[in-house]
C-alpha cells in the first residue's frame, strides 16, 4: 500500500482508491500499519468517513490461510465507520496469478472513476462542465488528466500514467510477421501454437521511460549494506559454526548456523525470526554485465537520476537504488536479479528485442490472451531476467530500463532455531539448500539466492567440522554476514508454563522448536519448584537415516523430561509391517486424536505449526479440524468454527512457507 505523505481520508472529498498486500499471519504491509492503527482507534464515531467514497485492491496468496486479510480489515473497517464503496472490492490471488482480477479490476475502475466523479460535480451544481467530456471519458486514463483530475490518479499509484493514452494496445496479425511453429510442436517460452500465435494480441501500453544513468570518472566508496535497510538498526556477525545436518544422499541439504551475536545489541525471543541481508550470485552478475556490454564499467560510479522530461507522473529514484555506487553494487546487493518479470517488463523488453519471432513471442506472453502460457512458463517455472536474455538473444535492454523494472533485492527471513537463555550470544538457525533444477526455460540449474550464498560462504567450515580442524580459525576467515530482526509478536512459548503445548514441525519445520525446547530446559533447571505442562513433537522426515533433523538432541530432550512425547514417521522408507506405518505428521496427528483434543479442549493448551504451508500445514490443519469433530462428536462445521477461535485467541498458531 502506497500513503502519499500529505494524504488525509478525513478531509478528502474526491474517490480514493485503496491498493493493499497482505504480509505475515494475516496483517497489513509495513507501510499500512500506522494507517490501521488509527482507523482501528475504538473511539471514532460511526460516520468517521461518512463522507468517503472509495475502491479497494486486496493482493494476496490463497495458499495461506489468511487470504487478501489486509484489505479485508481495511475494507471492513471503513464500511463500519460509514465510508461507502463507489467501486467493488477486488481481492487479488497471487497462487494463480494477480493479473486476473488485477487487469479486468483496473478496466473496470476507470468507468466507476467517471461516474463516481460525475456524480460528484453533479451534487455540486456542476452538471454543464462535466456533460460535453463525458463521451471522452471512455479512454481513461488519459481523459481523466484532461478533467485535470491528475491528483487523484496520481494517488492511485496504478503505474496507468497519462503518456499511455490507453491501457492496452490491441494489434492485428498481419501487422507483424509470425513464424509459424512446425505441426507438431507443442508450446514453449520460446515459440507458440495457435490459437494465440493466430490471434490478433490485446498488450499492456508501453510503460514510461524515467531513469537516467549516468557514468562518473570519480573514484570513492560504496554505501554500506545498512543503508539499504529502513526497518531499523542492522548487525553484523561472524558464522562460528555450520552443520550438514543431513546425509550427503539425501534429498535436500539442510545447514545449520551459528552467528556471535555476543557483542552486539540484538535481542530475540525463541520463535522469532530474523532477515539476512544477502548479495545476487557473483556469477550472475558478471553475466548480466556481459549481456549489457558493460563488463568493463562494472567498478565505474553511476549516478542515478529521474530523466528529465518523463511521462511518468511523480517519477522518482527507486529509494532502494543509491544515488551514487558502482554498476557492480547495484547489480549485486540492490536488485532483484532472480525476480520473475512482471507484465509490464515484457511489454517493455519488447521494444528492445530485433528479432521479428521473439518480439511476437515476448508480446505474446504479455498479451491478455497469453496469460496461461505466461502462468505456465514464466510464472509457474520461475523464469529470471537471465533466463529471458537467454531464450531471446536479440533482446538487448538498457541499464536503465532493469533499473526501472526489476525490484528491491529483498532481505531473506529465517527462524530463530536457539534461545539466548540456553545459549546467550548465540542465535542458530536453519535452512534447506534451495535447488532450482535447469528445464526447458531454464538452460542452467542454480541454487536459492541466499541459500546458495551462505553455503558457498561456510563451505570452510563445514570442511573443517568434518576434518576436525580449528573451526575457530577457519571462521575468523569468513566475512561476516549483516541480519536484522524481524521480532514475531505471537509465535512464541505460553507465558504461564503449567500450559501444556503442541509443537508440529516435519523438515526444517523443526527448527524453532528446537529454541522452544532449549528455553523450556533451562527454566526447568533454575526453577526446579515451578510446574511445567506437557510438550508434544511431531516430527516427519523422508529418511530415517538421512535426514532427521536434530535426532540427537530430541532424544536428549525426551529423555531430560523436557519433551514429553516425541512421535516421528518417515515418508520414504519401506516397511515390512502389516499395518503400515504414518507416513505424514497428519497422519501422526490422527493416531493421537484423544490426547490433541484433550490438550486443546480440556486443558487449553497451545498448537504450532511450522514448515511448507502448500503440502503440510494446510494438511495439518484439516487433521485438527477431523480430530475436534470426532472428538466433540460434532459435525465438521462445529468443529472448524472451534478452530476459528482457537486461531483468534492465538491458541492455534503458524510460522509457514510456501
Amino acid at each position: 500500500m502506497v500513503v502519499h505523505l500529505q494524504y488525509n481520508l478525513e478531509a478528502e472529498k474526491d474517490p480514493v482508491v485503496i491498493v493493499i498486500s497482505t504480509t505475515g499471519t494475516g496483517d497489513p504491509p509495513d507501510t499500512a500499519r500506522k494507517f490501521v492503527k488509527k482507523i482501528q482507534d475504538k473511539t471514532l464515531p460511526p460516520d468517521h468517513f461518512a463522507h468517503l467514497q472509495y475502491g479497494l485492491l486486496g493482493l494476496g496468496d490463497s495458499e495461506y490461510m489468511f487470504f487478501c486479510n489486509g484489505g479485508r480489515i481495511v475494507d471492513r473497517r471503513l464500511q463500519e465507520l460509514g465510508a461507502q464503496h463507489f467501486y467493488d472490492t477486488g481481492l487479488a490471488d497471487d497462487c494463480v496469478g494477480l493479473e486476473l482480477v488485477v487487469d479486468p479490476w483496473i478496466d473496470g475502475l476507470w468507468l466507476a472513476l467517471k461516474e463516481a466523479l460525475q456524480l460528484q460535480k453533479e451534487k455540486e451544481g456542476m452538471n454543464n462542465a462535466v456533460n460535453p467530456v463525458s463521451s471522452s471519458l471512455s479512454t481513461a486514463p488519459h481523459a481523466v488528466h484532461e478533467l485535470k483530475l491528475s491528483s487523484e490518479v496520481q494517488n492511485l499509484k496504478l503505474e496507468d500514467e497519462g503518456a499511455r493514452g490507453s491501457d492496452t494496445l490491441s494489434q492485428k496479425v498481419d501487422d507483424i510477421s509470425i513464424v509459424a511453429p512446425a505441426r507438431d510442436a507443442k508450446p514453449s517460452l520460446v515459440h507458440s501454437v495457435p490459437p494465440i500465435s493466430q490471434s490478433a494480441l490485446n498488450i499492456p501500453a508501453l510503460p514510461p521511460e524515467y531513469i537516467e544513468v549516468e557514468f562518473q570518472d570519480t573514484q570513492g566508496e560504496n554505501p554500506h549494506l545498512s543503508s539499504l535497510i529502513s526497518e531499523g538498526a542492522t548487525f553484523e556477525v561472524q558464522v562460528t559454526k555450520a552443520v550438514q545436518l543431513t546425509r550427503e544422499d539425501a534429498i535436500k541439504t539442510a545447514l545449520f548456523l551459528e552467528l556471535d551475536i555476543a557483542d552486539t545489541a540484538f535481542e530475540y525471543q525463541p520463535g522469532d525470526a530474523f532477515y539476512v541481508i544477502c548479495p545476487n550470485n557473483v556469477s550472475e552478475v558478471e553475466e548480466l554485465l556481459h549481456i549489457l556490454g558493460l563488463s568493463e564499467k562494472g567498478d565505474d560510479f553511476v549516478c542515478i537520476k529521474v530523466k528529465q522530461g518523463t511521462k511518468k507522473k511523480g517519477a522518482s529514484r527507486p529509494q532502494h537504488i543509491p544515488e551514487r555506487s558502482t554498476l557492480r553494487f547495484i547489480l549485486t546487493w540492490c536488485l532483484e536479479i532472480r525476480a520473475i518479470p512482471k507484465k509490464a517488463f515484457l511489454r517493455a523488453l519488447v521494444e528492445c528485442t530485433s528479432d521479428v519471432g521473439e518480439k511476437r513471442r515476448l508480446q505474446e506472453l504479455c498479451s491478455r490472451q497469453g496469460a496461461s502460457d505466461y502462468t505456465h512458463f514464466i510464472r509457474d517455472s520461475n523464469v529470471c531476467l537471465l533466463d529471458l536474455l537467454h531464450a531471446f538473444p536479440s533482446c538487448k535492454p538498457s541499464l536503465s530500463l532493469l533499473i526501472e523494472h526489476l525490484p528491491k533485492l529483498q532481505a531473506r527471513s529465517y527462524s530463530v532455531s536457539s534461545s539466548n537463555l540456553y545459549q546467550p550470544g548465540r542465535l542458530c538457525f536453519v535452512f534447506n539448500v534451495v535447488e532450482l533444477p535447469a528445464g526447458p526455460s531454464r538452460p542452467v540449474s542454480r541454487k536459492g539466492v541466499c541459500t546458495g550464498w551462505l553455503a558457498e560462504l561456510v563451505a570452510p567450515l563445514l570442511h573443517s567440522s568434518k576434518n576436525s580442524l580449528d573451526t575457530k580459525r577457519e571462521s575468523s576467515l569468513i566475512e561476516k554476514i549483516s541480519i536484522f530482526p524481524r521480532p514475531n509478536n505471537t509465535f512464541h512459548l505460553p507465558e504461564d508454563p503449567c500450559v501444556p503445548f503442541i509443537m508440529v514441525g516435519p523438515g526444517t519445520g523443526v527448527s524453532p522448536f528446537i529454541g522452544f525446547l532449549q528455553h523450556r530446559q533451562k527454566l526447568r533447571e533454575q526453577h526446579t519448584d515451578w510446574e511445567f505442562g506437557e510438550t508434544w513433537l511431531f516430527f516427519g522426515c523422508r529418511h530415517q537415516d538421512r535426514d532427521y533433523l536434530f535426532k540427537d538432541e530430541l532424544l536428549c530432550f525426551l529423555e531430560n523430561g523436557t519433551l514429553t512425547h516425541l512421535k516421528v514417521c518417515f515418508s520414504r522408507d519401506s516397511s515390512t509391517a502389516e499395518v503400515a506405518p504414518p507416513k505424514y505428521v497428519q497422519d501422526l496427528l490422527r493416531l493421537c486424536a484423544k490426547e490433541v483434543a484433550r490438550v486443546l479442549l480440556k486443558e487449553r493448551g497451545y498448537f504450532y505449526v511450522c514448515g511448507d504451508k502448500k503440502h503440510m500445514a494446510d494438511d495439518v490443519s484439516d487433521a485438527v479440524v477431523d480430530i475436534l469433530s470426532m472428538e466433540m462428536e460434532a459435525d465438521k462445521l462445529e468443529a472448524m468454527k472451534v478452530l476459528a477461535m482457537l486461531r483468534e485467541s492465538k491458541r492455534y498458531l503458524q510460522d509457514v512457507w510456501s
